[in-house]
C-alpha cells in the first residue's frame, strides 16, 4: 500500500468475503488512535464451510472481488491485510509461566522471558499457535498487576490464554489469499476481532461474553477485569437456519436465504397471527401462501438450540456468574428480529446487539453487526503496528523495547 497509515482487514466467512480499509489517525497521548474507513467491498463466499476453505477456486474470486471494490474506494492498490480466522479446528486454553527477574526491577526481557515460559506447552505437531495474550501478571505473589514494567521483584509469574489452530487449515486460508496476490500480515481469530470492535472498556472489565454468530460458526469470547478468559468456536450459525427454512418450506436454499432474511424472526410470539409470506416451490410447482408465524417457529427452534450450545460452552467456561455486563450478540445471524428478545428470556441476563463502535470516515456502510469482525481486523491491525513502533530510537535499546512493551500491555488491557 502507497500510504503507511493504512490498515486493511480481510473477514473470510461461510456467506461473504469482506474487505475494509482504515487510515489510521493519531490521537492525544494514553488514548488508542482512531480509523476512519476509507475503502469497503464485499462478495458473496461459497468455498468456506464451518470456517474452513472447502474450494480454493471460490475463495480465491471472492477475494479478489472483494478487495478489488475495496481498492477502487480507497484509492490504492492494497498489497497485505489481516485476516479472520474461525472453525472447529481451534482450540484454546489458559496458561501460566514463572521466572526470575534479573535484576531488583523488571524490564521488558524479564516479561518476554516469563510469556515463553508460559507458551512452552506440548501441543500437537499439526497446530499452531495463532495467540499468546497476558492476563496477568503476578510479582512475589501479588496478583493483579497488568504492567509490570519498573515494578520492583525478583520472582515474576504470567497467566495467559493461548490460542491454537490446525496447521493445514490455516495454511489453505493463506494460501487463497495469496493467490489472490495479497500478503498476510496476521492471522487473528474471528471472536478477538470482533470485540475490539464492538466492546468497550467498561464492559471487559465488569464482565462480558461476545457471542458472534455468523453463517457457519458461533464465535465466543469472555472477558472480565480487562482479560481474555476463555475462547470457543461453535460449528452452527445462520446457514443451518437456512437449512431448516428449505426443508420446512420445502423451497430451494436460495429462496430460503431470501425468505429468512426478508420475513424471518427469532421469536414467534412476535409475529402476528394474520401474517403470511409467499414460499416458492422446488421446481417448476406453484408457490404457496403459508403464515409466518410458521416460519418463526422454524427459525425459533434452531435459535434455541444454538443458544442451548452457547449457554452450555460459557457454563463449561466457569465464568458464567460473573457476567455482570452480560452478553453482546454480534454477526450477521443476529440481524433476525427477535433474537436479542430471546436471548433474554433465555439466558436470563443483559443481552444487546453489537455494532462497531468508535470508528469515523464511511461508518454508516460499516454500521452493521455482520462486518464486526472485519472492522475489529483494523482495530486488531492499528494495535499492533502501535505496539511494533517502539520508543525513539535515541532512548536506547532497552528504553526502546520498554516503550513498545508498555503500548503492548496498555492495548491489551
Amino acid at each position: 500500500m502507497s500510504r503507511k497509515d493504512l490498515v486493511v482487514g480481510l473477514d473470510i466467512g461461510t456467506t461473504k468475503v469482506c474487505c475494509i480499509v482504515g487510515e489510521v489517525v493519531a490521537s492525544p497521548s494514553g488514548q488508542a488512535p482512531r480509523i476512519d474507513i476509507v475503502g469497503f467491498g464485499t462478495a458473496p463466499s461459497s468455498g468456506i464451510r464451518k470456517g474452513v476453505v472447502i474450494n480454493i477456486d471460490s475463495t480465491v474470486d471472492a477475494i479478489r472481488k472483494s478487495v478489488r471494490d475495496a481498492e477502487n474506494m480507497a484509492g490504492i492498490k492494497i498489497s497485505s491485510a489481516y485476516v479472520g480466522i474461525a472453525g472447529t479446528h481451534i482450540k484454546s486454553f489458559n496458561s501460566s509461566g514463572v521466572v526470575a527477574a534479573k535484576e531488583q526491577e523488571i524490564t521488558a526481557q524479564d516479561i518476554q522471558r516469563v510469556l515463553d515460559a508460559a507458551k512452552a506447552v506440548m501441543i500437537p505437531q499439526d497446530r499452531q499457535v495463532l495467540h499468546v495474550i497476558p492476563q496477568e501478571f503476578i510479582i512475589d505473589d501479588q496478583d493483579g498487576i497488568r504492567d509490570p514494567i519498573g515494578m520492583s521483584g525478583v520472582r515474576l509469574e504470567s497467566r495467559v490464554h493461548i490460542v491454537t489452530g490446525s496447521q493445514s487449515s490455516a495454511q489453505n486460508l493463506v494460501k487463497c489469499v495469496n493467490r489472490a496476490e495479497i500478503g498476510v500480515t496476521e492471522l487473528c481469530l474471528q471472536s478477538i476481532a470482533s470485540s475490539s470492535a464492538v466492546l468497550t472498556g467498561d464492559e471487559r472489565e465488569l464482565g462480558i461474553a461476545l457471542v458472534d454468530i455468523g453463517g457457519g460458526t458461533t464465535d465466543i469470547a469472555i472477558f472480565r477485569e480487562g482479560a481474555l478468559l476463555f475462547t470457543s468456536v461453535l460449528p452452527v450459525g445462520g446457514t443451518h437456519i437456512t437449512n431448516d427454512i428449505s426443508v420446512g418450506l420445502r423451497t430451494p436454499l436460495n429462496e430460503a436465504e431470501r425468505i429468512k432474511l426478508a420475513h424471518g424472526c427469532a421469536m414467534a410470539s412476535l409475529v402476528q397471527d394474520d401474517e403470511t409470506i409467499e414460499v416458492p416451490a422446488v421446481g417448476e410447482g406453484k408457490p404457496r401462501t403459508l403464515s409466518r408465524k410458521i416460519l418463526a417457529e422454524i427459525i425459533e427452534a434452531r435459535v434455541e438450540e444454538i443458544f442451548a450450545l452457547i449457554q452450555q460452552e460459557i457454563a463449561k467456561s466457569g465464568h458464567s456468574e460473573f457476567l455482570s455486563a452480560g452478553i453482546v450478540l454480534t454477526g450477521g445471524t443476529t440481524l433476525l428480529p427477535g433474537m436479542v428478545e430471546l436471548g433474554e428470556f433465555l439466558f436470563e441476563v443483559p443481552m444487546k446487539r453489537g455494532v462497531p463502535l468508535k470508528f469515523g470516515g464511511l461508518k454508516d456502510i460499516i454500521n452493521s453487526p455482520k462486518f464486526s469482525t472485519g472492522v475489529g481486523l483494523l482495530r486488531y491491525g492499528a494495535d499492533q503496528v502501535s505496539r511494533n513502533q517502539g520508543a525513539p530510537s535515541e532512548l536506547g535499546l532497552m528504553n526502546k523495547m520498554s516503550g513498545t512493551m508498555r503500548t503492548w500491555l496498555k492495548d491489551l488491557f
